[in-house]
Parts: structure tokens; sequence; C-alpha cells
């Protein structure tokens, strides 16, 4: 099926792929002195020789949540600064067995939702959340965000006020020792590049007093700046630090120099945006949900920011993509930046044809509008290297398993083969990478007047 797949990709045009590999695949016991598996490291070569072999660049991400479960139980994972000694040797091995091949690598997957989702909503492994004494606001705030609200269920008490920097805090010093393993030891004889991959969903002021602007503000700062800021600056963003106080751990002067400026580029995760206004309310409990201090919501005066998707929390914003490429340029000293995934998803409505399903006209649409706002900011100077969509194939999403379907290519998953199909939108696709003059970029039906308020900021 490997191969097949590779098939398909040549057959759409694709220039790259975006791939994760799996630390307890290659790794079992968490550790090089409990040996390789030569199999979970084979099935990479393949896959890497197989993909440049059909002239697609492979981009690997090295870590995308999945710690060996020895490791978790040994000393609790990414809450205990163990782990990033044992990242540090995972990650060397990964530069080793692949980078002779490999010119692009990124160490982290979007860690602000695996610790947030994993240590405060609970959602994701290892299901961290709500301490017994906790109130429903916390609860209320989980189901705001991507994946919280499906699995509350499974929530084991943690502290929400205090794991979740102290797990970001070790995900960026693993990050920051893989960079700087990458170039000292591998860079120079294997002339790639790396960075790490974050995740936004815009934060666009509800009104427009100067309150809700700066809370607006305050949400990008704890979402994608709470780990950009650092390996930029090599310091927390000034409202974290504000706002969370003496929770929030601190580089040491040799961490500092260490996280400033690991990077070669920065890879962007954009889904979606929210409104977002002040809430002046004092919390009664310590939580991340509630440390910024602001609110979101889908709509304004009753009307939704967008149309929505499958998802409870994607609604489709194609201007906030926008937005954030002209952020970053401003406040991160003009990164070179991939995006590394975008995309949208439609209910897995098991009614529907294999032929029914096809037609995803939405997800066309989707892809059209965020690649005209993309190019918009790249006209404006925004250093936009690639554009990854998520997903190629539909696949199991970590909190909605099979319930929505994200791909390009229709996957069956009813008769045991799992036969891929191209719907309607890897046509297009196919049609825009092999000849894209035939396939104009459309802006979503929005006037004129109201673009320029967008772009501009205005509400």
């Amino acid at each position: 099926m490997l191969q097949d797949d590779v098939v398909v990709m040549k057959k759409l045009g694709l220039k790259a792929y975006r791939f994760s590999l799996s630390w307890p695949r290659i790794l079992p016991g968490g550790r090089l002195c409990h040996g390789v598996s030569k199999e979970g490291v084979q099935f990479y070569n393949d896959l890497i020789d197989a993909l440049l072999a059909a002239d697609i660049e492979p981009y690997i991400t090295i870590f995308h949540w999945d710690i060996p479960q020895c490791l978790q139980l040994e000393y609790g994972g990414f809450l205990h600064e163990r782990v990033v000694q044992d990242f540090i040797e995972y990650s060397e091995i990964c530069f080793w067995e692949f980078g002779d091949r490999v010119k692009y690598w990124i160490t982290l997957n979007e860690p602000w939702s695996f610790t947030v989702q994993g240590y405060v909503a609970g959602a994701f492994p290892p299901n961290r959340g709500v301490t017994p004494k906790d109130t429903e606001e916390t609860k209320k705030h989980a189901r705001l965000h991507r994946g919280g609200g499906k699995l509350l269920a499974a929530f084991k008490y943690g502290n929400p006020g205090t794991e979740p920097y102290k797990v970001a805090h070790n995900l960026i010093l693993c990050h920051a020792h893989a960079v700087d393993i990458y170039r000292t030891k591998y860079q120079e004889s294997q002339g790639g590049k790396i960075g790490i991959t974050n995740c936004i969903s815009w934060n666009e002021p509800l009104t427009d007093s100067q309150e809700d602007k700066d809370a607006a503000t305050r949400g990008n700062d704890f979402m994608l700046g709470w780990f950009v800021e650092p390996v930029v600056t090599g310091e927390y963003p000034e409202s974290m630090i504000k706002y969370v106080g003496d929770r929030l751990p601190k580089f040491s002067e040799k961490e500092e120099k260490l996280v400033k400026g690991s990077y070669d580029f920065l890879g962007i995760n954009y889904y979606t945006s929210t409104y977002t206004s002040d809430d002046p309310t004092k919390p009664t409990t310590d939580s991340y949900f509630t440390d910024s201090h602001t609110k979101t919501s889908h709509e304004r005066n009753k009307v939704p920011i967008g149309a929505q998707a499958g998802s409870d929390w994607l609604y489709i914003v194609p201007w906030g993509i926008y937005r954030v490429m002209v952020d970053m340029k401003k406040r991160y000293n003009d990164p070179v930046i991939y995006i590394t995934e975008n995309g949208v998803d439609e209910v897995n409505d098991k009614s529907k044809t294999s032929t029914e399903a096809l037609k995803d006209d939405i997800r066309i649409h989707y892809h059209q509008e965020h690649l005209y706002y993309l190019k918009l900011a790249m006209d404006q100077g925004v250093n936009v290297k690639g554009y990854f969509i998520w997903s190629l194939f539909d696949n199991f999403e970590w909190a909605a398993g099979f319930s929505v379907r994200f791909g390009v290519m229709y996957v069956d998953y009813a008769n045991g083969r799992y036969t891929r199909l191209p719907k309607r939108s890897a046509v297009w696709w196919r049609n825009f990478l092999t000849k894209p003059t035939a396939v104009p970029l459309k802006n979503e039906p929005e006037k004129s007047e109201d673009r320029r308020k967008r772009l501009r900021g205005s509400t």
C-alpha cells in the first residue's frame, strides 16, 4: 500500500510530502540502550526512498505526540525534565538514519495542541485535566477548543494551572536541543534545514474597543506566541509573563541562548479563526483556559465568523490566514514560513455512497480562497516557501476518529481494503499543480470594501 500511495502522490503532481516519525516505532523501549527497531527504521527508509524515486521531497516531523508509553510510566513523560535528554537521543537517531536523504526537518508538530488538549482539556493522551475542586468553567472552555469536549469523560486529574506550562517548557527545550544537535553535528554535511510547526486559530477582536483588541493579541500570544516567541527572542510573550506570573517557568541564561534563534523556518497549521473579547472576570481557580482573560466566540451579533465545517471548532475563515502571515512577518523578524497544514473536513455521512462522497466542492472552495489570501500576503513580502494540505487521505483524527473526513482522497473504510478514490478536490489539485494557469484562484464572495476592512484589521 505504501508504494500505491506514492503512485497517487505522483499522479496528483505533488512535489513534497510531509509525514511524521513514530518515536516508539523506532525506539520501542524509549531509549537507544533498549535497542533500535530495524523494522521501524526500514519502514521509513522504504517510504523516503519511494518518495525520492518519484521526485517528491520528504518533509519529516520528528514528534507528533506519541511518546513511548514506557517513558510516560517511568517519569510522567513531558511533565518531567528527563524527557529532554531522551528526546535528544531519539532526534539524533533520526538525523543519523535518515538525514543523508532528508533535507527538511520539523522537530514538533503543534506543541500547543499536545499541551492544551493533553494537560488542560483532557481530550488527548495522557488525558489530564481539571482537578476535583475545579469548576464547570474550565470544562466549558474546553469545549470551545479543537478536540475539547469530545473526551471529557476521560479526564485524569492534574493541575491545569501549572502542568501545561511545565510541559510546554520541556517541549521547547526538546526542540532547541534537537536543533542544536542537528546544527552542530549534521547540518553542514547533510545540507538540510530544521524548524518547528505551530498552530494558530487567529483571534479577531469582537469589537473595536481597545480592551477587545488587547484581548485578541493576548489570545494569539497564548497560542502561537507561547511557542514562537521563545524560539525567536529567547523569552515568553510579555502578556504571558504578566498574566501567568510565577507559574510560568523561566529559561536559564544558558537555555535562553540555546532557544533563541533555534529555527531555519517556522511551520504554521491554520484552519480557522475566532472572535475574541476581554474577560475581566477573576477566575476561582488557576487554569490555562482562564489565564489569558479572554472569551472566544464564533459569532458577532449572531452572525457566524464563517460557514461551519464538519467539526464543531472549524469555521471557514480564509482571510484569517492573511492576518496570521502579516502578523508573523511584523512580530517575528520576517521568518521563512511553510504552511504545514491547511484543510477542511466534512462529516463522515455513512448514508452516502462512495460516488456521492467524492463530490467535495466545499474543499475546493476552501483551498481556492485560502490560497488567494495567502498570495495576498506573499505579495506584501511575507516569505512563504511552501503549502501542505491536510490531508491527502481521509484519516483517523485524534479526537474525532473516523467521524469526519479531511482528505482529498476518499478512503473506503467499509470494504476492508481501504480503497483510495480521488474526490473532486483531488482532481482540482492535480490540475492546479500540473497546469496552474488553467485553474485561477478564486477569492471568497466578499465585497471589496469588506475585504479591505478585514485586511486592515477593522471591525
